[in-house]
């Protein structure tokens, strides 16, 4: 993220301090951040007087996590009763409801013939599944046009998912405020904004994990580009928060860059890494975040300019960003393995053939893992890292 973003984002002024909403992405392992943010409005509800307003002006998504602020953002004016709604909507949530891959049982008997078949598949989809059955259920679960209710009656002021284009290699912000013309636009070498009315095709298109979903088509500046997954190429995570205004940001991600306990999966000695552990890392390199790296500049930003003569400090006005960044305390790739049985009989049958379930498979597992033993395991998860860290939740969103 660029210096320019930090300072100018901590040198507006605002009446309240608008609070952002970033989620990361990560497929099914986003659930956690439910967990997270359902266990924060318990917290809310008790602090306080109850108060029942809903916390975030801002709503930042990716993959996964866009559909999870879209949610959020479509039932913003029923205050923190979005979140329980939001933990219900994973709880009746299986893998068939987000994907399907059409193959025979006897195909898992024969590798040759199961890669046959998944290479007609991909050919014919361009992916190897078919998320079609998740466009469906986004359109039931989510009414788009609340999220414009919600904005104008400034509930929140923003919302915003990201993409990465396969077209031009742009790492797109799509943006939706209350008015076209207060948006203001940014651009950045790889990255620009635009202001879109969000649609699920901005969704399916966020989330459309390379290789394993189907690219989607969306229109940039009048033309016709084809987007996959927002965790490409996302290098500044906070920027899009800082643009619109934020002056404190909760982000909660899923990502956990370094995986040493894949160190000692068995193997052949000199057989190398096998499918799974290969498919696993390239996963965890999509959804390899730089969150860490943004949210420590944040804090030398701030650091450097408070260490400034104060009557520099004073005639800058400045006011230091406010990051809490929340993340899984325990590897998702280890707990993932103890649900491979849920996955879908097809997707199983045929990832295990493959020999993608072995080594690091739990990786590639944990994306595609819709299931409700995996998913409840991240919820509780989810509500046990924050009430660990409750005191700093409480703070960043209702002040010291």
């Amino acid at each position: 993220m660029s210096l320019a973003t930090i300072i100018h984002a901590g040198m507006r002024q605002h009446e309240r301090p608008p609070l952002a909403l970033v989620l990361m992405g990560g497929g099914a392992r986003t659930a956690y951040q439910v967990g997270v943010l359902r266990a924060l409005a318990d917290m809310l509800q008790s602090h306080a007087g109850g108060a029942r307003s809903f916390p975030f002006q801002i709503l930042v998504g990716t993959s996964a996590g866009a559909i999870n602020a879209a949610f959020l953002a479509a039932r913003a004016r029923a205050g923190l009763q979005a979140f329980e709604e939001l933990a219900m909507f994973w709880g009746r949530l299986r893998s068939t409801d987000v994907y399907r891959l059409n193959t025979s049982r006897w195909l898992r008997f024969s590798r040759v013939a199961l890669a046959l078949r998944l290479s007609q598949h991909v050919q014919a989809k361009g992916a190897l599944l078919d998320n079609t059955p998740l466009a469906e259920m986004l359109r039931r679960g989510i009414p788009l046009d609340n999220i414009e209710s919600a904005l104008r009656s400034k509930t929140i002021d923003a919302l915003a998912v990201t993409g990465s284009s396969y077209t031009s290699g742009v790492h797109w912000t799509f943006c939706q405020t209350a008015s076209r013309e207060t948006f203001q636009p940014w651009t950045s070498p790889g990255r620009r904004s635009e202001f879109q009315p969000l649609t699920i095709a901005h969704l399916m298109a966020s989330s459309a994990i390379p290789f394993i979903f189907p690219a989607t088509s969306l229109t940039v500046e009048g033309q016709e580009e084809y987007f996959g997954d927002g965790s490409m190429r996302q290098i500044t995570p906070l920027s899009p928060a800082m643009h619109l205004g934020a002056q404190k940001i909760l982000v909660i991600g899923v990502g956990q860059p370094e995986r040493p306990w894949l160190a000692a999966a068995p193997g052949t000695p000199g057989s190398g890494p096998s499918l799974g552990s290969m498919a696993g890392h390239v996963m965890a390199s999509v959804f390899h975040d730089t969150l860490q790296a943004d949210v420590e500049q944040t804090r030398r930003v701030a650091k450097t300019i408070n260490e400034l003569p104060q009557e520099a400090v004073s005639a800058m006005r400045y006011k230091a960003i406010e990051v809490l960044a929340m993340a899984p305390t325990q590897s998702l790739d280890a707990l993932a393995l103890q649900y491979t049985d849920e996955l879908p009989t097809t997707i199983r049958d045929a990832l295990g053939a493959l020999g993608m379930l072995k080594g690091g498979g739990g990786t590639l597992a944990s994306y595609l893992l819709f299931e409700q033993g995996f998913v409840q395991s991240l919820l509780a998860l989810g509500r046990g890292d924050a009430t660990t860290r409750a005191a700093e939740l409480i703070e960043l969103i209702t002040g010291p």
